[in-house]
């Protein structure tokens, strides 16, 4: 089977050639930028430039070297854009390593800390003191008041603004529209690995990131139809911008992704009553639009936490594929997971615990544990390899090759 035809495979709950593997597919699959520094230097690569796509949380590319050793089926649309030396400005990661980030979303000082600031006005969006590892968030456009532009408020939220390629390269108009469809094309044409397109759709999440957590979980309590007021607009503008994706890349793609963390450790951030009355809705008609202009496309949601209980009414909105099935949660055992949802969705993940294991385990010890889950989560298919998210910037690198080597391995394929 080529990478592709074992991805959509398990994604159609059969058994491919071997398990999946998704590494670096996405903005939660990927590793931080100081442990791949460290992870190349281990296995005895070249050193090449480390590009760093994703300021916010510092995450690496990963080089084509690197995806053949561990056999990765997947790769991420942003992968065929900022190609080009001029998308790329120099800048050190906390550790002092030497690195690349992208033009558009530079960090830069103010005082002893690195700041993430809006395009045009300055403002400070984002905040990374000394000594810490990770950009957070410190405006929220919307926790004084929402009767300002919808699509304002996004430029000045850190999440939003600080792009990923593409990003800015593919402005709207008629010339970001064809730089889009075209380098959609041109890296489907290079590759025979399953291409993701990360989208977004963020509900919940983007309420927290607009208005704070606290105001936004007030207001779907307190204030019910002014929620759904700002739901409205918020869905308005994904479909437009919806439409757009699907139109341009969606037939070079084979997995749309979506983002809404809606869960905690200790479970759902929500009741499933909330969930049924503000969003299930609003994302079946987001995945019922994909489905009507791209009906090849899985539907993959990005959904961290322990979210068991709001699995029936994603999977009625339309969901195929659920990321990154964060195993050390509240109600997120495998087994049962496997038993009460494997014929209707796809586990993207929940391939190895990084909260704990891929950190403090031992070679052997994640070995046996991967292999472990491996043997839970591949039956039937609808299982696409992935550690629960990313892998951190203090995760050791034989801890990292461990795991690989457990998935690759013929007792992962055969229990």
């Amino acid at each position: 089977m080529t990478s592709r035809e074992r991805v959509l495979t398990a994604l159609n709950h059969q058994e491919p050639d071997r398990v999946p593997i998704d590494f670096s597919g996405h903005r939660s699959s990927g590793i931080a930028a100081m442990a791949y520094a460290r992870l190349r230097n281990h296995l005895g690569l070249p050193r090449r430039p480390l590009r760093v796509y994703d300021p916010i949380q510092q995450m690496a590319i990963v080089d084509e070297d690197v995806l053949q050793l561990f056999q990765v089926d997947t790769i991420e649309l942003g992968r065929g854009f900022a190609l080009e030396d001029k998308y790329w400005a120099e800048w050190r990661l906390p550790d002092g390593t030497e690195c690349l980030m992208p033009q558009w979303a530079l960090p830069t000082r103010d005082g002893e800390d690195w700041v993430l600031r809006a395009e045009g006005t300055g403002r400070v969006l984002g905040r990374m003191p000394n000594g810490v590892w990770y950009f957070e968030q410190s405006h929220w456009p919307f926790a004084e008041n929402d009767e300002g532009s919808l699509s304002e408020a996004l430029a000045n939220c850190m999440w939003s603004a600080a792009a990923s390629p593409p990003g800015p390269i593919i402005t709207a108009g008629a010339e970001g529209d064809a730089i889009l469809t075209n380098g959609a094309r041109a890296l489907r044409a290079s590759t025979n690995r399953a291409i993701i397109g990360l989208f977004g759709g963020n509900l919940l999440e983007l309420g927290q990131m607009l208005y704070r957590n606290d105001n936004f979980f007030m207001l779907l309590a307190g204030e019910p139809e002014r929620a759904h007021r700002f739901l409205d607009r918020l869905v308005e503008l994904h479909l437009k911008n919806l439409d757009r994706f699907l139109r341009t890349a969606g037939p070079h793609l084979d997995i749309i992704l979506f983002g809404d963390d809606l869960g905690m450790q200790s479970g759902p951030q929500i009741s499933p009553a909330t969930y049924r009355e503000f969003f299930q809705p609003r994302e079946a008609r987001m995945w019922r639009r994909v489905k009507e202009i791209a009906p090849h496309l899985k539907i993959m949601l990005h959904c961290c936490g322990g979210v068991r209980e709001l699995l029936p009414g994603l999977i009625e909105a339309g969901l195929d594929t659920i990321n990154p099935v964060q195993i050390t949660c509240r109600g997120m055992d495998p087994a049962g997971l496997k038993r009460d949802f494997g014929q209707r969705l796809t586990f993207w993940g929940g391939g190895c615990d990084t909260r704990h294991m891929l950190i403090n385990g031992k070679p052997e010890e994640i070995r046996q544990h991967v292999s472990e889950l491996v043997s839970i989560w591949r039956p039937g298919g609808g299982f696409i390899f992935q550690q629960v998210h990313n892998i951190l910037a203090d995760v050791p690198p034989e801890n990292i090759v461990a795991m690989f080597n457990a998935v690759t391995s013929a007792a992962a394929y055969h229990g």
